[in-house]
């Protein structure tokens, strides 16, 4: 017989996995609101922070355009309050956890601190490009009914940056985003900003720490248009860090959490396209696991392994 869990095991759960979206309150009509809240949770990431936060500020349309948060889940590889403060000049909020919530509190935290009409989840070790919100600006004005838009991704590991080929050439809303989506993820954090009032209709991320960003793109997909820009204008951070997604590989987590993804995913889809489109979701993420286990092997053997017994 397993382990049984107690009510205090799974009210602690709870508190760091939400299993129902969370509610994203509206913004109190008194607020006077900018367009773009860009918010950076962080959590140990403190060697990259500097990166991210300037490569924001090099954009900064001032204040009354774009609020700029760091949200901090109680790091502790350093001062990240005097790091906000020496980047930042005044012009960075910097809010603290009273205790480590773990990443989704920490994002929940972000969508209700937020006040603008877009919000850019920016984590603390990525970053992005010189004109990217100009970019999503102009995905905006021409697709006022999307309720999302992202632009095309580079990748940072260890061994350089290097690019994907891009979901699309052309730039405008994505045809049928949402069965796209459905079999494997086609948009990083980084590159794409929603607006907030989509977040107060559907609420923020739960259920599962690796990958909570796939299952809310989905769902967003399934409720919004999405427009696309095949410029390559955000950076996102593989592979090179102590993070949630390097600490899921070790473990094989990402494994378990990815299968629960794709699992909760099903109810936005068609129903007579369901079955089908979850084989090629767990087929095509089966091989991402047999292709990070070679990538791995010389490096991180256990990882490897953990990776090549696959889903």
């Amino acid at each position: 017989m397993g382990a049984k869990i107690s009510s205090t095991d799974t009210k602690a759960r709870l508190e760091r996995i939400p299993n129902v979206p969370p509610i994203i309150a509206a913004v109190p009509r008194h607020v006077q609101r900018p367009l773009w809240s860009v918010m950076i949770p962080t959590y140990n990431c403190l060697q990259f922070l500097q990166e991210t936060l300037e490569s924001v500020l090099t954009q900064d349309p001032g204040p009354e355009f774009m609020q700029i948060a760091v949200v901090d889940d109680c790091s502790t590889d350093g001062d990240v309050r005097a790091l906000v403060e020496k980047v930042g000049k005044n012009r960075v909020e910097y809010f603290q956890q009273t205790r480590n919530l773990g990443s989704l509190r920490n994002l929940e935290s972000c969508l209700n601190l937020s006040i603008g009409q877009r919000v850019h989840i920016l984590h603390g070790d990525d970053k992005v490009a010189l004109g990217f919100y100009e970019e999503i600006d102009t995905l905006f004005s021409a697709y006022p009914e999307a309720g999302a838009a992202f632009t095309h991704i580079r990748y940072i590991t260890e061994q350089g940056t290097f690019t994907n080929p891009p979901l699309s050439t052309e730039t405008g809303v994505v045809k049928d985003f949402l069965l796209k989506m459905a079999t494997s993820i086609r948009v990083q954090p980084p590159a794409i900003v929603v607006k907030r009032k989509v977040y107060e209709q559907l609420g923020g991320f739960f259920a599962v720490h690796y990958g909570e960003d796939w299952e809310m793109w989905t769902r967003i997909a399934a409720h919004f248009p999405v427009a696309y820009s095949p410029k390559p204008l955000a950076d996102y951070r593989y592979l090179t860090n102590n993070s949630i997604t390097q600490q899921s590989i070790k473990t094989g987590q990402n494994m378990r959490d990815i299968t629960t993804v794709i699992n909760i995913i099903q109810k936005y889809l068609p129903l007579n396209k369901r079955k089908e489109l979850k084989r090629i979701a767990l087929t095509d993420y089966a091989l991402y696991c047999a292709k990070l286990a070679n990538t791995l092997y010389f490096s991180d053997l256990s990882s490897a392994l953990t990776q090549a017994k696959g889903l």
